[in-house]
């Protein structure tokens, strides 16, 4: 009989070298050969094959097959996979996250408490449970005709699973209306739509009810940046986006996504990705370059 990271496996080797739509609600996968510098949205990402490695403010997580982690709230993040060989892709399957599911489940099931975790985006082990939930949510994709009643129970199911792991106390708290996920997600989709504009900490604590100290805490441990740094890295990936995909100079994009001086932007860029804007647009855009970033569509913040 074949194991279920096997046989998940197989099933994800039909993706496409981008995140793919599987035809099943909140439901991803992925067959890729390079990772995206993207805008991570709340999501369960479980890994099948090969190792991805996320940066993530000052921190560099590290995943391998058999793990999955939880992206708590909308966080931006640059990525790095390695192949499990050179005919052995790496492969992934999501789960966007829907709060009011978890939220309907808390109340209808008892799970163990657990401890509300002080850091986020750890690798987890997957239970054998949670893999034989995949492996039913997987074969779905070939049974559309069953997915309208199945997917939803069994979404439920991989959900329940996570909230029984060591990092269901994450889960619980983003359920919670009053909890501290939901407050530091309140403030996270302000900068994104905002992340042009400067700002004082002081209206942001405010927003999400706590004090200026305990903001900086709570917002440090759920994204593992301060506000500062969350804005400065969503300005930069939205640049490398342009100088990707745009005509814009890279003094203009500087502009556009909010910086006020250009040398600074060069300064910035350039510590984050390795190399001034114009050598690494140019890097990318050579023939003999890599594929770039495809492990998701890029998104504006």
């Amino acid at each position: 009989m074949e194991n279920p990271i096997a046989e998940l496996r197989r099933i994800v080797m039909s993706a496409q070298n981008t995140w793919t739509d599987t035809g099943l609600p909140r439901v991803a996968m992925v067959c890729a050969e390079a990772c995206a510098d993207q805008v991570y949205q709340p999501m369960l990402h479980l890994v099948l094959q090969g190792t991805k490695s996320l940066s993530i403010g000052d921190e560099v997580f590290r995943y391998t097959a058999g793990h999955y982690f939880l992206v708590p709230v909308d966080v931006p993040a640059t990525g790095q996979i390695h192949a499990a060989a050179a005919d052995q892709p790496y492969l992934a399957v999501s789960l966007t996250l829907d709060l009011d599911v978890i939220a309907t489940l808390l109340m209808e099931v008892n799970t163990a408490p657990g401890a509300a975790q002080s850091a986020c985006f750890q690798a987890v082990c997957a239970s054998d449970e949670m893999l034989d939930a995949w492996v039913r949510m997987m074969r779905l994709v070939d049974r559309p005709h069953e997915a309208g009643v199945l997917a939803p129970m069994i979404e439920r199911e991989i959900l329940y699973r996570a909230l029984q792991g060591s990092l269901g106390g994450i889960l619980r708290d983003m359920a919670r209306p009053d909890g501290r996920m939901t407050q530091i997600r309140r403030v996270t989709q302000w900068i994104r739509g905002h992340y042009t504009e400067p700002f004082r900490v002081e209206p942001l604590a405010l927003m999400s009810e706590m004090s200026v100290a305990a903001f900086y805490r709570h917002f440090k441990s759920v994204t593992a940046m301060t506000p500062i740094q969350y804005q400065k890295r969503l300005r930069l990936l939205r640049a490398r986006w342009l100088l990707l995909f745009d005509t814009l100079d890279a003094t203009s994009i500087a502009y556009k996504v909010g910086y006020e001086s250009a040398s600074q932007f060069n300064r910035e860029y350039a510590r984050l990705f390795g190399l001034p804007p114009l050598r690494d647009a140019a890097r990318f855009k050579s023939p003999l370059a890599p594929t770039g970033d495809t492990t998701a569509p890029p998104a504006a913040p």
